[in-house]
């Protein structure tokens, strides 16, 4: 049930950059969710208006944008998602030495309104 603290959190930036943007409506909201997260995207559109209700944000759209994990190989440079069947290792050299560079937040990318 950590989505719905999740839920609060995104509800109080995306209110945030609504004032700063002086919008008056805000029709959709767009949020990053990264695969290592352990955040499901179902719950997240569950618990959503229960959280935006009573806020500038209550009937808005929530749009989520899965984010898979991506690692870049400190060895040879290639940017791959690890599998299993590359025991999580590089699967051009083997190397264990990868870099996480995606896949870890949730983020809120974009609000729309007026």
């Amino acid at each position: 049930m950590h989505e719905m603290s999740y839920c609060i959190s995104i509800v109080n930036m995306a209110v945030a950059a609504a004032k700063e943007n002086e919008l008056k409506t805000v029709e959709k909201i767009s949020v990053e969710v990264g695969e290592m997260t352990g955040v499901l995207p179902y719950y997240l559109n569950l618990y959503f208006p229960e959280a935006a209700k009573g806020t500038i944000l209550e009937g808005c759209e929530l749009e989520i944008i899965e984010v898979p994990v991506t690692l870049v190989c400190a060895d040879c440079n290639k940017t791959y998602h690890p599998d299993k069947e590359h025991a999580y290792n590089c699967p051009d050299c083997g190397s264990h030495k990868g870099k996480l560079i995606a896949g870890r937040d949730v983020s809120l990318r974009n609000i729309c309104g007026e």
